[in-house]
């Protein structure tokens, strides 16, 4: 008898512990509720929420070098949580990351301006539509080496003095800008014809996109013009603000006098609009073809929730709470249209 007590105590253990096995598995197995994608209470930006399903496939996204640092950085926080999803993203400037987009080779353009009614017209051509999500707002900066003394602030005209296409060739020494300054050679260093600053700054400054002097050391990846200014003492050039905050060690802003008197960009006069006239907001574009695809709605809408912390770390100013739940609201309008 004692054997049978041993036995049928063992037995009744086993089940209570199979059922414990049971109802813990069951619950890990429960897909978590997805993201409504709209706000609380509060009307703030609903927290990123992994999706139910674990994902797999690829995502394409090329286009601007200023945009870059936020998508890489969404990317990076979206593979901790989809490990399956390869997320690639390159830096060809937002006019070349349009080309692509508009012949069907990518999922997402990154755009440090609005697609061009000629971009419009070629993707249309192919049948690309696209969605324009707005992420963060970005202050064109002016720079310098640090060694330079002299321009701590240059107005509109000065800028434009330099800049306009009739310089080339003419406007090369810092005293042509003004006769105090150094008799010194000026050497400029800028973003690439198929980059949004370069579209956005010489319609800013020179009063027309694309018009602008063509004797500067000129790259799409901004990596290059810190390289170049942070290594002559006389050299000039411009390009986006996140740049800046990640190498302020090695670069110097100037100010810029807009008409209300010289302004240094930072995150009150970029979101305030008092840095003049050189803030701007800053896009992606993704394909609405691509989000039919579940990996690609879903590192969309992370991207948005996760936009308002991710944006300030890489040193954008991020978007009004508003602008990320509408664009929110967008794509549940488009999943729930599929």
């Amino acid at each position: 008898m004692p054997v049978r007590i041993r036995s049928r105590g063992a037995w009744i253990l086993s089940l209570v512990v199979l059922g414990a096995v049971f109802f813990v598995n069951a619950c890990q197995a429960a897909p978590s509720p997805p993201s409504s994608g709209g706000t609380s209470g509060g009307g703030a930006t609903a927290p990123a929420v992994a999706p139910p399903v674990r994902l797999s496939g690829a995502i394409a996204i090329d286009g601007s070098s200023t945009v870059f640092p936020v998508t890489e950085a969404v990317a990076e926080e979206f593979r901790k949580v989809q490990s399956g999803v390869r997320v690639t993203v390159g830096i060809s400037g937002t006019g070349g990351g349009f080309q692509k987009f508009c012949n069907g080779e990518l999922d997402i353009a990154d755009a440090s301006r609005p697609i061009s009614s000629s971009e419009q017209e070629a993707c249309r051509s192919k049948n690309i539509e696209w969605v324009e999500l707005a992420v963060a707002i970005d202050g064109l900066s002016v720079l310098v080496n640090p060694q330079n003394t002299w321009a701590t602030c240059m107005t509109v005209a000065e800028l434009k003095r330099v800049w306009e296409p009739d310089a080339t060739g003419a406007v090369t020494r810092w005293n042509q800008v003004r006769p105090e300054w150094p008799d010194q050679p000026m050497r400029l260093y800028g973003p690439g014809t198929d980059s949004g600053t370069f579209d956005y700054f010489t319609e800013a400054i020179n009063g027309r996109a694309r018009a602008s002097r063509s004797d500067y050391t000129a790259s799409e990846d901004d990596n290059v013009l810190v390289q170049g200014i942070a290594g002559d003492q006389y050299s000039l050039g411009y390009f986006g603000y996140a740049y800046y905050q990640e190498n302020r060690n090695r670069l110097k802003l100037v100010q810029v006098d807009g008409g209300s008197g010289c302004i240094t960009p930072s995150d009150d006069t970029i979101l305030g609009g008092t840095y003049k006239p050189l803030s701007r907001p800053i896009y992606i574009y993704p394909s609405r073809a691509a989000l039919q695809r579940l990996e690609v709605m879903e590192f969309t809408r992370f991207y948005l929730s996760k936009a308002p912390e991710l944006v300030p770390q890489v040193g954008y100013i991020k978007q009004q709470p508003t602008v990320y739940a509408e664009g929110l609201q967008r794509l549940d309008r488009l999943a729930a249209s599929r």
